[in-house]
Order: C-alpha cells, then structure tokens, then sequence
C-alpha cells in the first residue's frame, strides 16, 4: 500500500485556529479505520497536530463497536480490510449500515485502488468524499474540516428540529378523546397533523371542529405561523370579496385603507373555513379559483398576489347531498376534502363526558376564581344520561353556568339547569342503542295493531329476527 506523506506541513489553518472566533467546541472526534498499522499511526499524528481527538479500528465489526460506543464527528475509513482484496466491498457494505446507524454522521472513504466507479458507488451509498491514497495532507485536512463543520450543523439542525417537534406537541390544544368512537379520529389527526393536505372535518353543531382544526395546524410545520378563523358561510356577496382578498384604498366608498384579506393573513400557515356548507355558489367559484391557482387580487387592484396557505373546512351539513342537489360545487368538495375527519356527537363518546366536564370545570373556575372542585355523584350521573343536543358546546356552558351558580365546593345535579322532558322520558337521541331498538320494536307492533308479520315488515327484518329480539327484551 503506498505511503503517506504523514510528515508534510499542511498550509491549512488547523482545527484549533479553526474554531477561534466562535463559540468554544469540543475537540472534533474522528474515527479513522484501516488495516494498515502505519497508515493509521500516520493519521494519527496528522490529525492529532491538528487538533482532532482520534480514535482508531482496524476492520468493520470494530467500526460499528466505536460508534456504539460513542459519538463521532466524522469517519475517515479505508474500503478495503481483508488481506489481497482491492475490491471495496468490505467498505461498500459497510457504508449503509453507517448511513442506517446515523444518517448525519460524515463518512469520507479512502483506498489506494481508486476508481471512478468506486468513487460513484461510495458516493451513492452514502459517503460525504473520497479520498486516494496515497493522500494530499492539505487536501484531506481540508475535506475533513468541511464535512466536521457541515455535520456538526446538520446535528444542530436535527435537535432544533426535535426540539420544534417536541415544543409543537406540547403546545398542542387538550384533546380529550379516549371514548372508542373518537379513536378513529386520533389516528386521522396522527397521520395527516404533519401533512400539508387539505381536511374537511364534518359533524354536528358543538363537536369542536375548530378545536380539531386548531390541532391540526399546531401539529404540523405551519404551526409556528398564523392560523385565521373565517365563517365561511356568514357573509355578505359585498363583504365576501374584502374578507378573503383584501382590497385598496378607495375600492368603495368605505375603504378608507388598504387592508388584508383573510388569505394573505394566513399565508405561510392556515385558513380554517367554518361553515363552508352555507356558502353561496357565486362565492364558491371564487374560493375554488384561490385553491386551484394560489393567486388573488385585493379588490380594486389589478395586482396578482400569491399565498401559500393550508385550508381547514367544516360543516355540519351533508355536501355530498349538497351536490347532487346542486347547491355546492363538486370540485370545490373534492379541492376542501383532500382527507375527511367526521367527529361523532356526544351521546356516541359518554365515556368522555367526566374528564371533559372536569376539564371545563377547572378552566371556568379558574376563570370566574371559584373554588368548585368536582361534582356530586347525582350531577355526574345527570350528564352522562344528558342528550347532548348541542355536544361539547353544550357540555362547556352548562359546566360554566354550574360555577357560577353552585354554592357549595362541588356541582349539584340543580347548578348544571339540564332540560328534562315533562314526561321524564328519554328522547331517542338520549338513548343507549339497545333503549332505542327496543323502542322502535314497540312503536312498530303498537302501529301495526300487534301484528308481528307487518311490525316486521316495517322494521326491515325478518319474523325469526323480530321474535328473537322480542325475546331478548322480554317484550
């Protein structure tokens, strides 16, 4: 193997001289692998002058045994080990078991048989450089000191990543959804929070649409910037075009400024769209044109704007029937529900009506400073028995109105003002499943005179099921 020029003096600025002027930073640790005794003592002294900590391996299994041990700030290995071998693959091998362990971890080759091929299959394999031997000190000393900085600013830029994650996820608005019915809804949000796609979430009125909106954008990497809120349902043709595009001065009579639409408000981060379902077809071709292209123009300007923006909609309104009725645009559908998160309602979710009603209790007493601390047995009971037409909306105001009310240290069933029907029956909203099956199954033989065969005719089933349910209710 040729010999180096371990004992030539390098016109390169050492890694000590290197580092002043910045903050100070631990000696760079390099790993240099050969199975050439000479070799790696003349590395040594080379890049020990120079200010590195070196540690040294003599074949694969001891490359891989170091870098478990510790951390490296770079790999000067050579490719081949086994004695006669010039082929590199000992080295090419062992290159993607490095890039797996640690995809930021510089890795410069060496080998005294280079090729142009050799060097395209280490390079595509992950190796940062390639070096011949036998080496040019400055040249090596110059490569080594690049890929040091460049992988010393990659690790940065991962734990700044990590640490964002991690800040995100902290930041993130409280979900309370540990009922089986929301379970699918979690794995949604795990899945597309991060993604830039555009959700529709549908459900009923009170579900929390814009908390989930809210979670989605706090999730992904739009977090850090806006996030706007707009009724996308509640305007005006006039006021429409100025809410979402913005106009210029003297547009109209009472554009005294120039002022932002809600799109460029929210470019760089997200625009959730409430209510879409009530928007008016002349204002859907217009949001639908924004989606498509990016691009508006603020009334009274002829000046194309482009925005960046990840749209949230939501509606409790059935847009599928919508369209085939002709009353919403079938490509604004497909443009808005990109992926689509359907919140079931409260009555479908009670295991989490405690933790949700502690939760909002918690949050309005500290907010009206009341020392309410939890709820009589027969309080709770009334809720998890509730109806819930207004879902969690619901749930937070009757929680809310409970702090003001309650005198005494818990809520009582009378603090909470639930509405009961005056026949103290449930309605069939408020039922359990099995309460409404059998509901239904009496109402039908009622209507039916008793009779069995048209009760189950009415019902959709069959005699043998009918009488089997009958049975199973005792009825």
């Amino acid at each position: 193997m040729a010999q180096a020029q371990a004992h030539s003096t390098p016109s390169t600025t050492s890694a000590t001289e290197h580092a002043r002027g910045r903050a100070p930073q631990s000696a760079p640790r390099v790993l240099v692998a050969d199975d050439q005794l000479h070799v790696l003592e003349a590395l040594r002294l080379l890049l020990k002058g120079e200010g590195y900590a070196i540690h040294t391996a003599t074949s694969p299994a001891a490359i891989l045994s170091s870098l478990q041990a510790q951390e490296f700030d770079a790999v000067l290995m050579d490719l081949n080990y086994a004695r006669d071998t010039t082929s590199g693959r000992e080295g090419l091998d062992l290159l993607g078991h490095l890039q797996q362990a640690d995809s930021a971890l510089p890795v410069l080759v060496m080998t005294a048989w280079g090729s142009v091929e050799g060097a395209v299959e280490a390079m595509r394999r992950g190796a940062r450089d390639y070096i011949e031997k036998p080496w040019d000190n400055a040249r090596l000393l110059a490569t080594l000191r690049t890929q040091v900085d460049l992988g010393r600013a990659l690790r940065r830029g991962q734990k700044l990543e990590e640490e964002n994650l991690r800040l995100r996820k902290e930041g993130l608005p409280s979900l309370i959804a540990e009922s089986r019915s929301m379970q699918p809804v979690l794995r949604l949000l795990e899945r597309v929070g991060p993604s830039d796609a555009n959700v529709l979430i549908t459900g009923e009125h009170g579900t929390g649409k814009e908390v989930i909106a809210r979670f989605l954008h706090a999730s992904s990497p739009r977090g850090s910037k806006t996030f706007v809120p707009v009724n996308g349902g509640g305007l005006s043709d006039g006021v429409f075009e100025s809410e979402f595009f913005g106009h210029v001065k003297g547009a109209f009579t009472d554009a005294k400024v120039d002022r932002v639409g809600c799109f460029e408000a929210a470019d760089g981060g997200t625009l959730f769209l409430d209510e879409i379902g009530n928007m008016p077809a002349g204002q859907q071709s217009k949001l639908l044109r924004v989606l498509e292209t990016g691009e508006l123009a603020r009334v009274g300007s002829s000046k194309t704007r482009c925005v960046d923006v990840r749209t949230l909609a939501a509606t409790n309104v059935d847009l599928g029937k919508e369209v085939s009725e002709g009353r919403f645009r079938e490509d604004l559908l497909y443009r808005l529900n990109t992926v689509e998160i359907h919140l079931p309602p409260l009555r479908e979710r009670r295991e989490d009506i405690p933790r949700l009603a502690m939760f909002f209790l918690e949050r309005q007493a500290g907010r009206y400073h009341r020392e309410v601390g939890g709820f009589h047995p027969e309080a709770m009971q009334a809720m998890l028995e509730h109806g819930w037409p207004g879902n969690v909306r619901e749930l937070e105001h009757a929680v809310e109105r409970a702090v003001l009310l309650s005198a005494d240290a818990q809520v009582g069933v009378e603090d909470l003002g639930l509405k009961k029907r005056s026949d103290g029956a449930l309605r069939l909203e408020e039922m359990t499943l099995e309460q409404a099956e059998r509901f239904l199954i009496q109402k039908a033989i009622a209507r039916c005179s008793g009779n069995i065969s048209q009760a189950a005719d009415l019902l959709g089933l069959s005699r043998s099921a009918l009488y089997r349910r009958l049975q199973r209710f005792g009825l």
